[in-house]
């Protein structure tokens, strides 16, 4: 049995950010575990632009914001091993993993962060009736094959789903010189940031047609075309309004999961909201010393965010090894979503332990417009900001002061609500 302090389940932008920080609070003994051949994560493949905008105040591609991260983590000297698959961690925080190296080994850690990442929805999990022929990729496959393995899916592309990795696939395709007929959408907003809808959709004039789905796919061996067709309030297709679209591949942009199966065998509680582990304002789950951060906690829009949050969790893991975060002060106050408001991370607050300012992030449920987010300690209000239009796509915040909390001390709940102008 090896020993370490900290072991962190990945090596993306959140376990490195995560590493880093706790490198820099004290911590020496750290191990990282990457089941890829490199550190970096999904970043190795987003080669466009639009990165480090808010970390290091200029625009990187994904594979120069790794780095800078990756040279960090060797600078720092943290341990990593790569090509390792982790198979299960035990509550009592021993990590069961494999490499060829290696063979199969145990590493008792006194403190876990969790950084998995999440995984795309596939095809099976969206019932798209039709024939399964070649040509059907999720779009990080596709990104990835076209980015690092240098192969083309197709050259007539249809794309189900506006999520952000969806439509710079769009771009993607095009600058290859691949035909992308149409983006649909089964809601009747986008999953992807504005900006991308303009950049990657509008630039190149291709149509997003939102409230629609793919009802048939065509093709035995190869996708030879697709029928979509508009849906009702209720997500089932209208008749009469199906639309053909001849094409050799379909791409599929529905949804990120985040990546728990492991967090699941070490006992962690799930939030039915995101997905993700129910955390406190340490990015601490119910199992004690086991912490997570990025889009395994919740899928982010921004990678700034994702290593803003891990920076969070890697100093907090670090003050846990050290015995800095007990506390036995009462019960914890609720952090509750309310009206039009889809989840919170964190989902509890020890005012007592937290930080003097704590960055509470969710994301609304509709596109609403003209409306303010307002903040509740329980039943009195103590923000309420205007914010011309929110949506799903795209992650709100709000900002907590521990002075605040603590003038508060018998405070059950918090709740972030949507409030009509």
């Amino acid at each position: 049995m090896e020993n370490y302090q900290i072991v962190i389940i990945g090596g993306g932008p959140a376990g490195l950010a995560a590493a880093a920080a706790a490198k820099k609070n004290g911590e020496d003994s750290i191990l990282i575990l990457e089941r890829d051949n490199e550190l970096g994560g999904i970043l190795n493949q987003c080669i466009h632009n639009g990165f480090g905008l808010h970390t290091f105040k200029e625009e990187l591609t994904g594979p120069e914001y790794a780095g800078r991260f990756i040279d960090e983590v060797k600078g720092l000297g943290i341990e990593y091993r790569l090509d390792t698959m982790v198979l299960s961690i035990s509550r009592d925080k021993v990590v069961t993993a494999m490499n060829r190296r290696d063979g199969m080994f145990q590493v008792q850690a006194k403190a876990v962060i969790l950084a998995m990442g999440c995984r795309e929805r596939p095809r099976g999990a969206l019932n798209i009736p039709g024939y399964r022929p070649a040509g059907i990729y999720t779009a990080g496959t596709a990104q990835r094959l076209v980015n690092i393995e240098g192969y083309m899916p197709g050259r007539e592309v249809v794309i189900l789903g506006s999520g952000d990795i969806g439509l710079i696939m769009a771009r993607r395709m095009t600058f290859e010189g691949a035909k992308v007929k149409v983006v649909a959408e089964l809601m009747p907003y986008s999953g992807g940031l504005k900006r991308n809808i303009v950049q990657c959709l509008d630039d190149f004039g291709i149509p997003l047609k939102l409230s629609h789905t793919v009802v048939d796919i065509e093709g035995k061996e190869r996708v030879k075309g697709v029928t979509i067709a508009a849906v009702d309030g209720h997500g089932k297709p209208i008749p009469g309004t199906e639309e053909h679209y001849t094409c050799d591949t379909l791409l599929l942009s529905c949804g990120l999961i985040p990546e728990n199966e492991l967090s699941l065998s070490a006992g962690v509680e799930l939030s039915p909201r995101h997905k993700g582990p129910v955390v406190n304002e340490s990015l601490e789950t119910n199992v004690d010393g086991i912490f997570a951060c990025g889009n395994v906690l919740h899928v982010h829009d921004l990678v700034d965010y994702v290593s803003e949050e891990a920076t969070t969790a890697g100093k907090n893991a670090a003050a846990y090894v050290r015995g800095e975060t007990k506390t036995e002060n009462g019960a914890p106050v609720e952090l509750v979503p309310g009206e039009g408001i889809g989840y919170t991370v964190p989902e509890t607050i020890r005012p007592e332990v937290m930080t003097d300012i704590l960055t509470v992030r969710f994301r609304v449920r509709n596109v609403y417009k003209d409306h303010f987010i307002s903040v509740y300690f329980d039943g009195e209000r103590v923000q309420h900001r205007k914010k011309q239009i929110v949506a799903p796509g795209e992650m709100e915040q709000v900002i907590l002061q521990k002075k605040d909390l603590l003038a508060r001390p018998d405070m059950k709940k918090i709740t972030i609500c949507l409030e009509e102008a």
